[in-house]
């Protein structure tokens, strides 16, 4: 039967306490009941003056009303502000009565920048409420997970200017020159002088006229466009342990180091380290087997072209340094590049009649190269411990932990896109996504509900 309301009790007068109003197993009241944010009174003290000005809004209610927007995915503070102010929820998580003003949505820019800008606060705040998962014994970081994921940029990808730029030294450059001047020295052949390294080289990028710090990306002919890369490393649980930012045209490989050192620095050094196939590489393999660490790393197809013998059909015959080819020729030590390559040569003479030439290179001079980086055996051994059960349960927590952190991020917590620029902006939102993601999962895990008590 239909029925329709002839009640309107829109002028209805009641005598009711806000609190009354929030439901009892609100996410709000997890969060407040999680942690304490006084924490973050003495990390803001020196960014005001006890002598002088007006007195400020509470960095505390500042800092909530960024996390209530992070955590509920709201596109901007001038609509978090919104929201705030007919939210009875979010009134009652900053303390504000039914009448309380609301601060201006401009409030928590102006503060960012007169304040916050050149600080590390928001990373301080991340990892502070990372300690407090940590102290309830809800990290387990013995393995961790890494990847990085693209965020748009807020810059139109057809206003850009073309740059020429010095390519950036890597961060195992020293280690990979050292060991390529001893694995000459060790083949009887002059070490590299350092000018030889230090020799500068150049490429050619679009840079954004929009947000000049983003980087230009493209993944396929579809997708071009100016991000920003954020790369992050979670543990077994799903919590993020650290994070960085860059431009979205920085490899992976590139962040891996710096990011791994910190998760170090702050949790500890983890047994295993599991990474996709970007991170497959020989300086990654050397850095993670040189610290004691397991790589957990997949398997990548041969990248040779198509109809030629793959490069596993030849065999590395270690004692003797040399290559041993299908039809049993020896493929000869020639030199170590600067790349940190070593360049093993067949005789021309021999492959000319070789039955298998035409598969084997496309050499005119019917002379076969096969590069070894000088730390390959590293990468070998990542591929035995692929085969492991252990390597391969380790490997399959990607998609629960790191890969489910970044769907989550984007689809509930508003990291598809960004509407800040700059490098500085970005690092605070990604610090503030995170940290919100770790004080939701640390409040639903660590709430008791009135119910149950």
């Amino acid at each position: 039967m239909l029925s329709k309301n002839t009640q309107i009790n829109r002028d209805q007068l009641e005598m009711i306490a806000l609190e009354q109003l929030v439901p009892a197993n609100h996410l709000v009241r997890k969060l407040e009941a999680s942690i304490d944010f006084s924490f973050i009174y003495p990390l803001v003290q020196e960014m005001y003056s006890t002598e002088r000005g007006r007195p400020s809004i509470d960095p505390v209610i500042l800092i909530k009303m960024a996390f209530i927007q992070y955590t509920f995915g709201i596109r901007s503070m001038r609509r978090t502000i919104e929201e705030i102010e007919t939210n009875l929820a979010y009134r009652w998580f900053l303390g504000f009565g039914f009448y309380d003003k609301v601060p201006h949505f401009s409030t928590f820019g102006k503060n960012y920048e007169r304040r916050f800008k050149d600080t590390d606060l928001f990373e301080q705040i991340f990892y502070r409420i990372l300690k407090e998962a940590s102290d309830k014994k809800l990290i387990s970081s013995e393995h961790v997970f890494i990847d990085s994921t693209h965020v748009k940029a807020s810059a139109n990808k057809h206003k850009f200017e073309k740059k020429l730029v010095r390519k950036e030294t890597k961060a195992y450059e020293a280690r990979l020159q050292e060991e390529i001047n001893k694995d000459r020295e060790e083949h009887d052949k002059k070490p590299f002088p350092p000018d030889k390294f230090e020799k500068e080289e150049f490429k050619e990028i679009k840079k954004s006229t929009t947000d000049p710090e983003s980087g230009y990306y493209v993944k396929d002919e579809r997708t071009k466009q100016f991000a920003y890369s954020f790369h992050a490393a979670a543990d077994r649980n799903g919590f993020v342990l650290g994070a960085i930012v860059t431009p979205g045209n920085v490899h992976d490989s590139v962040i891996f180091e710096p990011l791994l050192e910190k998760v170090i620095e702050k949790q500890g050094k983890p047994s295993a380290v599991a990474a996709d196939a970007g991170y497959k590489t020989p300086a990654i393999a050397q850095y993670i087997f040189e610290n004691d660490m397991t790589p957990a790393l997949p398997y990548t197809r041969p990248r040779t072209k198509e109809g030629y013998m793959k490069k596993y059909e030849y065999v590395y015959d270690e004692y003797y340094d040399c290559y041993i080819c299908p039809q049993g020729q020896i493929l000869k030590y020639a030199t170590t590049t600067k790349e940190g390559y070593r360049q093993y040569f067949s005789n021309p003479i021999e492959c000319e009649k070789c039955p298998l030439l035409s598969k084997c290179t496309q050499s005119k001079e019917h002379k076969k190269l096969i590069q070894r980086h000088v730390w390959e055996h590293h990468i070998e051994e990542a591929e035995y411990l692929r085969s492991t059960q252990e390597n391969k349960s380790i490997y399959a927590k990607r998609k629960e932990t790191i890969e489910r952190v970044f769907a989550d991020a984007k689809e509930k917590h508003g990291m598809r896109w960004t509407t800040l620029r700059g490098l500085k902006k970005l690092s605070m939102q990604a610090m503030l996504t995170f940290a919100a993601m770790n004080l939701k999962k640390m409040a639903n895990w660590t709430w008791i509900s009135p119910e149950m008590a």
